[in-house]
């Protein structure tokens, strides 16, 4: 096929003009190195939404958990299921993202993971009304997957969370609740307590098993209870 140059001419134009270049020359010159100008007097520059204060009371941060448009679950189907317990209670709680039990139940950690747990506390001696108890997430993501910007931005609220519930010790249950908030080149003990930071300071903090993968793998319980056991020397040294 023998190309005429009025055909290339008119794709070298075609070219140009998909890159946006609609004319050969404008009328005044451009300067595209040129800062932006600055406003001049009595002219305002352009406002810039002011970046929300976090809420400085337990009270009001699950207030905000509940009603800010910006908390990531808001995307998500489902009503969010909001921390229970006590202020400043010995143990806190902390798991991933309610299961489809506890969405059905609204209420986290119900049904068969929510009787291991009550059992768990009860081996050292509390019980489930002596705990706070919340998730990193309060509603269910699709699938149960999510977004790795979200997981920063929920464990960076859980800081602010466990800072105003205040308590005396912290429980991580499963592997992605505590690859999001505990530091995964520690050296010590599975057993061993570490330093929880968080915006106020630093709590005694454990990580184990989520009770849903103990119920399918009961040979992991052995360890679990090695964990649990630190909470019970803890409390009586």
């Amino acid at each position: 096929m023998q190309v005429t140059e009025a055909a290339a001419a008119g794709a070298y134009l075609a070219w140009w003009a998909q890159a946006g270049v609609d004319c050969a020359t404008g009328e005044a010159p451009v300067n595209w190195l040129r800062p932006s100008p600055m406003p001049r007097a009595g002219q305002s520059a352009p406002s810039i939404a002011p970046i929300a204060e976090k809420p400085r009371t337990l009270e009001a941060f699950q207030q905000w958990l509940a009603t800010d448009p910006a908390q990531p679950e808001r995307g998500w189907h489902g009503q969010p299921i909001l921390p229970t317990g006590p202020a400043m209670a010995r143990l806190m709680v902390v798991t991933d993202m309610p299961d489809p039990a506890d969405v059905a139940a609204a209420s986290l950690l119900a049904e068969r993971a929510g009787l291991l747990l009550d059992a768990m506390l009860a081996a050292i001696g509390l019980a489930r009304g002596d705990i706070y108890l919340t998730s990193l997430f309060l509603s269910r993501a699709p699938g149960g997957m999510v977004e790795a910007a979200d997981l920063g931005v929920a464990a960076e609220r859980m800081r602010s969370h466990v800072a105003l519930a205040a308590p005396r010790r912290l429980l991580i249950l499963g592997d992605r609740t505590t690859r999001a908030l505990m530091p995964s080149n520690d050296s010590r003990p599975a057993d061993a307590l570490r330093p929880f930071n968080h915006d106020g300071g630093t709590v005694p903090a454990l990580a184990t098993f989520h009770p849903r993968l103990l119920l399918g793998q009961p040979a992991a319980k052995a360890e679990c209870w090695r964990v649990l056991q630190s909470l019970i020397e803890e409390d009586h040294p």
